[in-house]
């Protein structure tokens, strides 16, 4: 309906009502007499009049249709006002009736009439978002919401195995009814008559009331305990959980119920959400503001679910495979990787449950899929390992974990469950990432038998040429220039072996499967004690002075001391090395708040700034304007460094400037 239908409706309306003499005793007030020759009031014609009403029944519905009720009613009101002060002058000095009472009538029914206009095509299109969202959220879930909550009620068996799992809502009179059990125990519970269900509907009742979870132990007999769990979503509770059971409950215990309680009381408030879809408020039907933030809320929702269907699209598009579970066990959604990676077509994988479809992955190393998500569920950390399936000649790696929301919009379902959770973060589901490792294992291997080639097949033979070089050098019969070009092989022979004794420590430190550090309490100040007196014969060759920066006595470090060791020795053989003669290479340690540092300082040529990030990458060497590459240099004495102080825990540091030296500094963790 129009502007001009509504104005037309409410028009006639007041038209009828004024020709019929309904509105006569209301214009009565709003006319005065004139008193100086007794002459009647003149009355528009029934054209005139018409006119009159229609235009202001037009006005008012175009007001509110373009404004807003909120907007308009002030101005309406200011026009009424000023519309009956013209009636009582017009009447009193000009003897002219200008209609006030039917046109204020028909401009009221009109701008009533477009208000209610106005908020039942807000209330249709409400009606119609609604219904379209609740389709689009069903369709990614379970038939009914019955199978959701036994859904929950598995994931529940499995990881603490109740003997008996009973889930409780409010019915319409405010009491506590079952909607789920796993396991009943024997007798007719539901009756209501049995004492033992009556104690754990009270509990449940106690522990609603109160946010928390509820404990208590049963003695003989039975020797079991009950914990009812409040289901809480968005600082509302929706329900119970009674759980019996027979071993020790612990804090990690109400961690995981605090998790599983708070999906099974999204899906107990999910189906009471659909309920209220086709109810409709008196109250925000009149308001077209209440309208009106709804209609904005659906279409953020609609929003919302547009980006999470983005995003799930775009696992389809992931090489890895990638599989979401709610806490109730349900598969919210598994890309095309995972689902070839497991040989399942979509349909199979949505009507498995997440704990079946882990039990296609199982091997040797990977047997119980739920004793592995407990673990997560418990501590927060993702499960890791390497799964080979020798049959297929194939290597996967598996990783779980739990996704959670960090945010802080969501609120936890239990003011204890939350506090054993890492950090205030809230537990949306399980993230299962499975990802083909095939290429890689054997690419490994090809690198590992390329490191033992080198590490036999040639170094055996450079053993031979430097020991066979240097029996010929000793000769003194040889020619002064035979004897020049065996020095040439026997140093270039000493330094293509340490590059590979380098490089293979290196490698051997990267390695995934590389050994454990033995690891003793070790004092770094010793340790420069000793570095500087190996080297100092060296540094006096070069006219370096060397020396170290006295301290205060410093804690001990966990470290491998030949590990250590060799690390302080490339870095104070480096300052050496790029130092020119007659200047100081000074070696210090200090103590910080949780490490101790160690620090080799140069005043030598400097490293350009665009060089400082790669220096500790391997086979990197600094070119410096007018120099070439130092090719005595290997390029793996500063990634060696690299390597051995992150494998004990610390950090590699740098600060130079060309032309005025350079410090190499590492931190351990103190003990």
């Amino acid at each position: 309906m129009t502007y001009a239908g509504v104005a037309l409706l409410a028009g006639s309306l007041s038209l009828a009502l004024w020709f019929a003499g309904f509105l006569a005793p209301f214009q009565h007030a709003f006319v005065l007499l004139p008193n100086s020759d007794g002459s009647a009031v003149w009355f528009p014609s029934l054209g005139m009049s018409a006119l009159l009403i229609l235009a202001g029944s037009l006005a008012a519905a175009t007001a509110v249709g373009h404004f807003g009720a909120r907007r308009s009613f002030p101005s309406l009101g200011g026009g009424f006002l000023a519309l009956a002060i013209l009636s009582l002058v017009e009447s009193r000095f000009f003897s002219i009736d200008i209609l006030f009472a039917p046109i204020a009538l028909a401009a009221s029914l009109s701008a009533v009439t477009m208000q209610i206009k106005r908020l039942r095509d807000n209330d249709t299109e409400l009606t119609k978002k609604l219904i379209a969202s609740s389709r689009n959220l069903e369709s990614l879930q379970a038939d009914n919401a019955g199978q959701q909550l036994m859904s929950g009620l598995k994931l529940l068996d499995i990881v603490l195995a109740p003997t008996e799992a009973v889930l409780f809502r409010r019915d319409t009179d405010g009491r506590l009814v079952s909607s789920a059990r796993l396991r009943p125990a024997q007798g007719n519970l539901e009756t209501g008559q049995n004492s033992a269900w009556r104690d754990g509907v009270r509990l449940c009742e106690k522990a609603m009331s109160e946010g928390e979870i509820m404990v208590m132990s049963l003695g003989p007999p039975d020797s079991s305990t009950r914990i009812a769990l409040p289901l809480r979503h968005e600082d509302r509770t929706v329900g119970a959980l009674l759980i019996r059971v027979t071993r020790e409950f612990d804090d990690d215990d109400r961690a995981l119920l605090g998790a599983i309680g708070g999906q099974l009381a999204r899906n107990l408030q999910r189906e009471e959400a659909n309920k209220a879809t086709h109810e409709r408020s008196l109250v925000d039907f009149f308001s077209a503001r209440g309208s009106q933030r709804k209609l904005e809320a659906l279409y953020a929702l609609n929003g919302a679910f547009l980006e999470q269907s983005v995003g799930v699209n775009a696992l389809s598009e992931i090489t890895d495979g990638v599989a979401l579970g709610y806490l109730d066990g349900r598969i919210a959604c598994v890309n095309k990787s995972l689902l070839a990676l497991s040989g399942l077509s979509l349909d199979q994988a949505l009507d498995l449950s997440f704990f079946d479809l882990l039990d296609r992955f199982r091997t040797d190393v990977f047997d119980e899929p739920a004793l592995a998500v407990r673990r997560v569920l418990q501590t927060g950390d993702a499960y890791e390992r390497e799964l080979q399936f020798r049959e297929h000649n194939e290597t996967y790696g598996l990783r779980i974990s739990l996704v959670e929301d960090s945010s802080g919009v969501s609120k936890p379902e239990s003011s204890r469950a939350s506090n054993q959770m890492k950090g205030s973060s809230q537990p949306l589901c399980l993230a299962l990432i499975i990802k083909d490792v095939t290429r890689i294992k054997e690419y490994e291997q090809l690198k590992s038998d390329m490191i033992s080639l080198m590490s036999h097949e040639l170094r055996t033979p450079l053993t031979s040429i430097n020991g066979f070089a240097e029996l010929l050098t000793a000769d003194e019969e040889l020619p002064e220039q035979a004897k020049e070009f065996v020095t040439i092989i026997a140093n270039e022979s000493q330094r293509l072996s340490r590059m590979i004794n380098t490089f293979l420590a290196v490698t051997d430190l990267q390695r995934s499967d590389r050994r454990e550090f033995l690891k003793i309490p070790l004092r770094l100040d010793e340790v420069v004690k000793e570095t500087i007196a190996n080297l100092q014969p060296a540094a006096k060759k070069r006219r370096i002075r060397l020396v170290e920066q006295p301290t205060q006595r410093l804690p001990p470090v966990a470290a491998d001391k030949s590990m250590i060791t060799q690390a302080v020795k490339n870095l104070v053989t480096n300052a050496i090395k790029y130092s020119p003669e007659r200047t100081t290479v000074t070696v210090s340690t200090a103590l910080e708040a949780e490490t101790v540092r160690l620090s080799v300082e140069d005043r030598g040529y400097g490293i350009p700034a665009e060089a400082r990030d790669r220096v500790w990458e391997k086979f990197y060497r600094v070119v410096r304007e007018g120099q070439e590459k130092d090719e005595d240099s290997t390029g793996l004495g500063l990634s060696f460094v690299r390597e051995v102080v992150e494998q004990h825990g610390g950090s590699v540091d740098l600060e130079s400037e060309v032309g005025r030296g350079s410090k190499f500094s590492f931190t351990l963790p103190r003990l």
